[in-house]
């Protein structure tokens, strides 16, 4: 892994910069430029910010075990509310598994209508799953899924008694999709309302036009209607988006979202309601107006980020080119994000579903195509 340093203390995003580059290679050992991220000279109280105040807010990844085997592509691993399991999708099986914390996995259905592309390139078939809140498995039943038709992405609901799915129902329709970007990650908000990710299917100037559900983020309630408040009075959260993937809150309730970006730069961005985050005009930080810079860009051979977990205020990240997870911490309550350090490079091969397992400082973490029955669940320990 990488040794943790300091958090950027620039000015500006000249930290991207060949020179800032080559610092990072210098102080870290690896044989690629590191990601960059910004942050400022001080904490949101204007102490002095130091490795130290960055670390006490949250531990690294230490020990991992393989928890279960037998995978094939799982794409999200969602807890329920219980806490006792969680459900996991498969991405080319269009199965849904209940995965129990003694490892026990059950097969409790398929999310029907499901179709990948005919080629496999990428995460088109069954993606995010979330179960309501209130889910209780009896006067709750409801869970809901992202998914990709013959035709196009699907937002569904199903009902799940805690031993199968049932009752298909359809609540967003029109997106676009293709083989790959089509986001697909879907999470409830601390406020209630779902969260949805779309990619831009490969069609760059959708994810600038505000007509068009791709390439953005949105938020909707459980009927698929707009949630009260949303910036523009339509479905649509934020915008300019290529292929977002990962959703998290943080202790303060703001979102942060992982995102698949183009030939040069991936990212993480804080989101704001109504902010345009700059794709295709802008890719990673621009001085375009009007357009949202991330907080953290990665180099595609060592990012293509794909999900984001907060555990104690700090941000992890599963890479799929990268094949490693990142930890990302967020500076106090600011808006800044310290250092970004890398853990596994290369040992597990492609990362991407993840969660946080309720009551402990641990993640489960699924490796990602490495072939049928060959993926496994990782548990990772927060120390």
């Amino acid at each position: 892994m990488s040794a943790p340093g300091r958090p950027v203390r620039r000015p500006s995003w000249f930290v991207l910069a060949s020179l800032a580059a080559a610092a990072a290679l210098l102080a870290t050992g690896l044989s690629q430029p590191a990601p960059a991220a910004a942050a400022p000279p001080t904490t949101a109280d204007g102490d002095a910010v130091t490795a130290d105040t960055v670390a006490m807010e949250g531990g690294a990844p230490a020990d991992v075990t393989t928890f279960s085997t037998g995978w094939q592509t799982p794409w999200d691993i969602t807890f329920m509310p219980d806490g006792r399991s969680a459900l996991v999708t498969e991405r080319l099986t269009y199965q849904v598994y209940r995965l129990g914390l003694d490892g026990k996995r059950t097969d409790v259905g398929e999310v029907p209508n499901t179709v990948p592309e005919p080629y496999d390139d990428g995460p088109g078939g069954l993606l995010g799953v979330e179960p309501s809140p209130t889910w209780d498995g009896k006067k709750d039943k409801q869970v809901f899924f992202v998914h990709t038709t013959k035709t196009q992405t699907q937002i569904v609901r199903m009902d799940y008694d805690g031993k199968k799915l049932s009752h298909y129902k359809t609540l967003i329709t029109g997106i676009k999709r293709i083989g790959n970007h089509n986001g697909g990650q879907i999470k409830f908000g601390p406020d209630g309302y779902l969260y949805v990710t779309t990619g831009d299917a490969y069609t760059p100037n959708l994810a600038q036009d505000k007509k068009s559900l791709n390439g953005k983020i949105l938020r909707i309630t459980k009927t698929g209607a707009p949630a009260p408040g949303n910036p523009f009075g339509d479905r649509i959260y934020s915008y300019g988006h290529r292929n977002p993937e990962g959703l998290a809150w943080d202790r303060n309730g703001r979102l942060w979202e992982a995102e698949v970006g183009d030939q040069t730069w991936d990212e993480v961005n804080l989101i704001k309601p109504g902010a345009n985050y700059g794709f295709p005009v802008c890719e990673g930080t621009c001085d375009h107006q009007g357009m949202t810079n991330p907080s953290v860009v990665f180099h595609p051979e060592w990012g293509v980020p794909s999900q984001v977990v907060i555990v104690n205020n700090v941000l992890y990240v599963s890479s799929l080119r990268g094949k490693r997870l990142w930890r990302i911490p967020i500076v106090g309550d600011s808006e800044y994000v310290g250092t970004p350090v890398d853990f596994f490079p290369g040992k597990y091969g492609r990362l991407r579903a993840m969660a946080k397992v309720p009551g402990k400082d641990e993640l489960w973490l699924g490796t990602s195509d490495l072939g049928y029955g060959k993926d496994k669940i990782l548990r990772v320990s927060i120390k």
